[in-house]
Order: structure tokens, then C-alpha cells, then sequence
């Protein structure tokens, strides 16, 4: 199955992408939670357990699992002449400009992660001080410097596979992610689209290397012909726009690109913590985006631009319009305000459909699942204690590959 092929966020979902968490969350601390953009930091063994449950479930439901490390792995394997390259440009971009440290890592790296698989998973784990050995510290600096002083910066985000990039119908968009901690993320999906034999003919909507910020929790796929795209915390109206010219100019079935401007803060992080599809007519919402909402339409103009409509409607007529049908907003908590703000804190809204009518959700948010399960929805629970502590949900953690069209 080469390729990408999701042209809907709800038909039976056949491949998916996902990253286990690895020693990343090790190199958590309490001094680089804000940097990092974590609350708390997760019990790695714990968190394995759980990510290894959600990949059961997907496999338990007919999807195959493909694992972002293994596949950055695949293509150093495939491409040997890439791997000098590849290490390079991940030391330059963890920020670290001395020649003589910039060998000190190489080297370090080759002579103790001899195969790929584990220099990719130590590009994600990061490099502390008190790791490198002890003959290279001979400068004022490092003799001053706090062993636990990171040289590289972990990537402990990564599990949520989802904002990297995006998979838009049978293309995909390799996003500049909003914060510099998240923007090395996009480095493996750079290498895995041009070098992996499976992807690498997939034509690209957007690059890493364009100016704006856009995260992948912020594209949803309404249809074959309808995009929407949250203007938020982490996703500029300039991305947007070149995103839109991109995919109008190609051959692209989307004709139609939703702008949602919504509010900029934590608890609306992306798009799919306002709303995300989990049948042919039912979303679950965040309940405080209920009532009038900006929405932008983006269409082609014919000459290579863009024409904006401002659309002044509901949520529910605004889906409603695009999905071709009456669609039911089901809120996260059902309504009860202050479970919605627990539960959404928690990612009630954030689902991973599998199929119409058949969603992972975290088993933490009993109130919303029983809701979900009211209106006839097949709720598939997984285990969230640590993985929550992210603060993403199933769908930030999977970036769908591969769905049906029927």
C-alpha cells in the first residue's frame, strides 16, 4: 500500500502512523516543562503500555501499524550515503554552531548507535552533558556546566504524529511547526517523503522550509473536496493562503478550504480539540465554541490566487453545508459544564475514528463516552493516565496514512 489516501477523517482507516514514546520522556525535567510544552512529565513505562494498547486496538480493528521510527530507520537503511547527512543536519538544527562540538556529537553518536534504528531513536531522546565522555570536557564551559545541561534537546512530542504533517487526500503538507522545540519533529517526515520508496512520490502541499506556521491538529479532511483548517495558537491565516494556492494550483480534488478562526489559547490548541467527525453526521465539539463562529471559504480565483468569502454561520450550518447532510454536534460532557472543562482538558472532543460510527477515545472521559455511546456510537476505550499528560488525545497521536473512500 504506497501512498497516502485520506480524503475523509471518518471511512474505515486501513494505515496508520504512530510513534511509541522512547527515552524522550526521560529527558523531561521540571526546569524544561514550559520549554518542552508539557504539564507534567509521564512515567515512560507506563506510557509505553498504553501507547502499545492503542496500537492493539487499531490492530484488533484491521489497521496496519507503521511506527515513524522504523520507517526513518528504512530509509537510512535504504540510502546509507544519507546517514552522515541526516545526523549533520539534526546536530545544526538542535542549535549547536561549534565546530568542535558538532564532532563531538558525531562521532559520539556513531561510535554508540551504530545501527539506524538506534541513531534515530537517540535523535529523538536527546543528548545530555553527562553523557559525552569525560576527555572531551576540557573547556571552562562544560567543566561549569550542570551534568544534566542538555546538549541536544529531546523531542518528547513526538508521539503525537498528528501536527508534523498532515496527510491531505493523496497528498501530504510537512509543516513549520509553531515552537522551535516541535519544528526539529519535522525532519524524519522531510527524509521519509523524499527518500522512503513507499512515499516518496506523494506530492507535497507545504514544506518545512516556508515561512508560516501550520500544525497538522489544525487540517481536518470534510470530504474529498472540502478541506478545513483552524486559523489558531499554532496555525497562521499566511500558511493558509500558501497552502491553498499550493492545492488549487495542483491536481488536487479540493476545491474548497475552510478557514475556522478560532480562539487563541491553550484549551483550543488545534482544530480537532474544537471538533473532530466520528460518523457520517455526528461531531463531537468543545462546548464553548457553540453559537456564532468566523469561518473563512477559500476558493480558486482561476489565475493562480486565492478568493476569500467570510461565512457568518453556525458550526452546525457550516458542517452541515459541507458534509452534504444534517449533522448533530454532540458537546464533550454532554453538556455539564464542569465535567466539559475536565474532559475537555483531557481530550474528550479528540477522537480517532477507525470507521463511521467506531472511535478511540481516552477511557478516562466517562462522561463523554457514555454520551457517545448514547447516541450510538461503538466506543473503543484505551488507557490514558500518562499519555494524557501531554495534553493530546487518539487522534493527535495517529496520523492516518491510508482510509477507504467508501
Amino acid at each position: 500500500m504506497a501512498g497516502v489516501n485520506v480524503k475523509s477523517e471518518i471511512m474505515p482507516l486501513k494505515k496508520v502512523l504512530l510513534h511509541r514514546p522512547g527515552d524522550e520522556l526521560l529527558n523531561l525535567t521540571p526546569n524544561t516543562l514550559e520549554e518542552l510544552l508539557f504539564d507534567d512529565i509521564p512515567f515512560l513505562k507506563v506510557a509505553q503500555e498504553e501507547h502499545d494498547a492503542f496500537a492493539k486496538i487499531l490492530r484488533g480493528e484491521g489497521v496496519e501499524v507503521v511506527y515513524l521510527e522504523d520507517l526513518m530507520a528504512e530509509v537510512l537503511d535504504l540510502n546509507p550515503e544519507l546517514r552522515a547527512k541526516f545526523l549533520d543536519q539534526w546536530i545544526f538544527e538542535a542549535g549547536i554552531r561549534t565546530e568542535r562540538w558538532q564532532k563531538i556529537l558525531h562521532d559520539y553518536i556513531n561510535e554508540n548507535y551504530p545501527s539506524n534504528k538506534e541513531l534515530v531513536m537517540k535523535t529523538m531522546a536527546g543528548v545530555n552533558l553527562q553523557e559525552i565522555h569525560t576527555e572531551f570536557k576540557n573547556s571552562l564551559v562544560d567543566l561549569v556546566s550542570d551534568a544534566s545541561k542538555l546538549i541536544c534537546a529531546p523531542m518528547p512530542n513526538l508521539y503525537f504524529t498528528r501536527d508534523p504533517f498532515a496527510m491531505i487526500g493523496n497528498g501530504i503538507s510537512i509543516n513549520r511547526m509553531y515552537s522551535q522545540t516541535r519544528n526539529r519533529e519535522t525532519i524524519y517526515g522531510d527524509y521519509i517523503f523524499k527518500y522512503h520508496p513507499d512515499y516518496q512520490s506523494v506530492p507535497q502541499y507545504y514544506e518545512r522550509d516556508y515561512t508560516f506556521h501550520i500544525e497538522g491538529g489544525d487540517i481536518l479532511n470534510i470530504s474529498e473536496t472540502c478541506l478545513a483548517i483552524g486559523i489558531s495558537q499554532r496555525t497562521e491565516p499566511d500558511a493558509i493562503d500558501q497552502i491553498a494556492k499550493n492545492i488549487f494550483a495542483s491536481d488536487s480534488p479540493i476545491d474548497t478550504i475552510l478557514a475556522f478562526n478560532i480562539p487563541n489559547s491553550r484549551a483550543f490548541m488545534h482544530l480537532d480539540t474544537v471538533f473532530t467527525q466520528i460518523d457520517y453526521d455526528k461531531f463531537t465539539i468543545h462546548p464553548g465554541i457553540m453559537g456564532p463562529l468566523t469561518v473563512f471559504e477559500l476558493t480558486s480565483d482561476g489565475k493562480g490566487g486565492v478568493k476569500v468569502r467570510e461565512v457568518n454561520e453556525t458550526l452546525e450550518e457550516v458542517l452541515t453545508a459541507n458534509v452534504g447532510r444534517p449533522v448533530q454536534l454532540i458537546p464533550c460532557g454532554g453538556g455539564d459544564r464542569i465535567a466539559a472543562e475536565r474532559e475537555q482538558w483531557n481530550d474528550g472532543s479528540n477522537t480517532l475514528c477507525v470507521r463511521p460510527g467506531t472511535v478511540v477515545v481516552y477511557e478516562r472521559n466517562d462522561v463523554t463516552n457514555e454520551v457517545l455511546r448514547n447516541e450510538g456510537i461503538n466506543v473503543l476505550e484505551m488507557p490514558s493516565a500518562e499519555l494524557s499528560r501531554g495534553r493530546g488525545g487518539p487522534r493527535c497521536m495517529s496520523m492516518p496514512l491510508w482510509r477507504e473512500d467508501k
